[in-house]
Parts: C-alpha cells; sequence; structure tokens
C-alpha cells in the first residue's frame, strides 16, 4: 500500500495543465476583427485568461475601445468559434504525461476544476487525450457560475466526487489559489502559467517550475 501523503491532486485546466493561449487568442482576435477591433498579442491575452471565456472576452474588448452593446452575440460568436478550433495550437505543459503517469502508479486520483464551461472543458480534455486520466471534470458552469472559482465550491464537489482524502490544487492564477485555501486543500502554483504578476505574490504555498517537480515536491509535504 502506497504511503504517498495525498489521495487527490486537482489540476486548472488553462495555463496548468494545457497551453492554450495560442487558440485562445486566436478566438478573441476572431471577435476583435468581427467589430473593428485591432488584433491584440498572444502575450497581452494570457494575464486575460483564467475567470473563463466571458470574462477573457470583456478584458479583451475593454482593452480596444470597450464592450459593446451586442456583447452577448460577440461572446456566442467567440464560443462557436473557438470550440471548432479548440486544439489547434494547445498542448500539454512538458512533464505533465509522466507526473500523471507516476500519480496514476502512486493510486492518487486526479482531477480538473475550471472555469471553463464543462462541454469545452471535456472536449478539449478528451482532443488531447487526457479526459479518460481524470477522476472527475467540473467546470465553471457545472454547479452554477456563482460557484465557480475563486468560489471553494468546486474544490469541495471535486473531493466528495473522488471520495475524500488529502488534497493538493495546481494552478495558476489567484482564483486557483484563493480557491485552494478557501477549500483548505495546498496551494501548488505553476510559474510557468499564465500569470499576471510574480509567482511570489500569489501567496500559494508552494511553486514549482516544471511538472518534474510536482511529485517530488509533494513526497515531501
Amino acid at each position: 500500500m502506497s504511503d504517498f501523503p495525498f489521495s487527490i491532486i486537482g489540476f486548472d485546466l488553462d495555463g496548468t495543465l494545457v497551453d492554450t493561449a495560442v487558440d485562445l487568442a486566436a478566438g478573441l482576435n476572431h471577435i476583435l476583427r468581427l467589430a473593428g477591433r485591432a488584433p491584440l498579442a498572444v502575450d497581452e491575452v494570457r494575464p486575460m485568461i483564467g475567470r473563463g471565456g466571458r470574462h477573457m472576452l470583456e478584458q479583451g474588448l475593454v482593452a480596444t475601445g470597450g464592450v459593446p452593446e451586442d456583447f452577448d452575440r460577440l461572446f456566442d460568436e467567440f464560443l462557436d468559434y473557438y470550440e471548432a478550433h479548440i486544439a489547434v495550437h494547445s498542448r500539454p505543459f512538458p512533464g505533465l504525461a509522466d507526473a500523471l503517469d507516476r500519480l496514476d502508479t502512486l493510486g492518487v486520483k486526479t482531477a480538473v476544476v475550471t472555469n471553463k464551461t464543462e462541454h469545452l472543458a471535456r472536449l478539449l480534455l478528451g482532443d488531447l487525450g487526457l479526459a479518460d486520466r481524470m477522476a472527475t471534470i467540473i467546470g465553471g458552469d457545472t454547479l452554477g457560475r456563482e460557484n465557480a472559482k475563486p468560489s471553494p465550491a468546486p474544490i469541495h464537489e471535486m473531493i466528495a466526487r473522488c471520495g475524500g482524502g488529502r488534497t493538493a490544487f495546481v494552478g495558476d492564477s489567484i482564483y486557483d489559489v484563493t480557491a485552494a485555501k478557501r477549500a483548505g486543500v495546498t496551494s501548488i502554483l505553476v510559474s510557468f502559467g499564465f500569470l499576471d504578476r510574480p509567482a511570489e505574490a500569489f501567496g500559494a504555498d508552494h511553486v514549482i517550475g516544471h511538472y518534474d517537480e510536482l511529485v517530488l515536491l509533494l513526497e515531501t509535504l
């Protein structure tokens, strides 16, 4: 029987498991073109990611002249475009597959809690061969938008679905760190994610710079 100190490891999706920035920026820039706006660079879009597509689109529109009255129509257009191009460039971050293999060998359940809609999260993870590796996938709309991160509710739900036990949550945003802290679980920040501030400013319990470090860190806690 494994003496590994954790039973459940939860992950955020965008900027944590998968580098989705190029595909998300393409979707945002598609809408900016429709609105007659100039496109944004991928590096400008990265800090806007983390609280769901609606928030990202709002931020992109604010940065290029303001949110128009037909925002809901533009958001629907964004969802249609993004769903059709969800994994053109998106790929798991280096070392992730090996880390998941190691956690699986140790009998640890892995799961996803994202502010992406559950439908899009399952589509992306399925396209990348990661969906079946997760004990559960919880999206930003699964429990209602009012219960998306930084609420601890989806992390509590993840733990319940996985059968309980000591848990750590891995993410790249203040929403991830806040949700983990409110849920009373260990928070781990990936410094290679879509950070909008220096890694030390997030207040996470621990920071890793590569997935090669994850299991080694967890073994010491």
